[in-house]
C-alpha cells in the first residue's frame, strides 16, 4: 500500500466541501501527523467530525524524535514540519499532499513527491472517481477556500474541461 501523508489544509478544504471520501477512494488509506490531527480537531466543526468518523482509513502518526523540527520551523507551521519529518522517515512517503507553496517547495527540495488538493481532484477524475474537477473546485471555493483563477484554468485544462466554463 502506498504511504500518503496529508497536511491540514487539503483535509479541511475537502471536508468543508463534503469531499473527504475522495482521499479514501483515490489512496485507500492516508497518514496524518498528530500535529495535523490536533489542529483539525481543535474545533468541533465539520472537518473535525469527518476526520474523527473516518479513523478506519486515516492513520495518525506521532513524531518521536523532535530534534529535526528545528530545521523547518523558520518558514513552516507545526503540521507542515511534521509532514516533512514523517515523509522522510521509514517507510518513506510515496506522496505528500500539501497546499502551502513554501511547504511544497521544501518537500520537493527534500526529494518528496508532492501534490495538492487540486492534484487529488485531477487524479480522482483520471481514475473515474469523480466526473467533474470544476464542480469539485466550485464546491471547495463555495466553502471558503481561495483558489486562484490561474490555478483553476490550468486544472480545467489538465482535466479536459476547458469548454465547461
Amino acid at each position: 500500500m502506498r504511504r500518503v501523508i496529508v497536511n491540514s489544509t487539503p483535509l479541511i478544504a475537502l471536508c468543508n466541501a463534503g469531499l473527504l471520501k475522495i482521499l479514501k477512494d483515490v489512496y485507500g488509506q492516508i497518514t496524518i501527523p498528530k500535529a495535523v490531527f490536533d489542529e483539525i480537531t481543535a474545533k468541533p466543526d465539520s472537518a473535525c467530525l469527518q476526520v474523527k468518523h473516518n479513523m478506519d482509513w486515516i492513520m495518525i502518526e506521532e513524531i518521536n524524535d523532535t530534534t529535526d523540527r528545528k530545521m523547518y520551523k523558520a518558514k513552516l507551521h507545526a503540521g507542515e514540519v511534521d509532514v516533512m519529518i514523517l515523509a522522510q522517515n521509514e517507510p518513506r512517503a510515496d506522496l505528500v499532499i500539501i497546499d502551502d507553496n513554501a511547504a511544497k517547495k521544501t518537500a520537493k527540495y527534500l526529494g518528496l513527491k508532492v501534490t495538492g488538493t487540486i492534484g487529488v481532484l485531477l487524479k480522482a477524475k483520471k481514475e473515474g472517481i469523480i466526473t467533474s474537477v470544476k464542480d469539485n473546485i466550485d464546491a471547495i471555493r463555495n466553502n471558503g477556500f481561495y483558489i486562484s483563477d490561474t490555478v483553476i484554468q490550468m486544472a480545467l485544462k489538465q482535466a479536459g474541461e476547458c469548454n465547461n466554463q
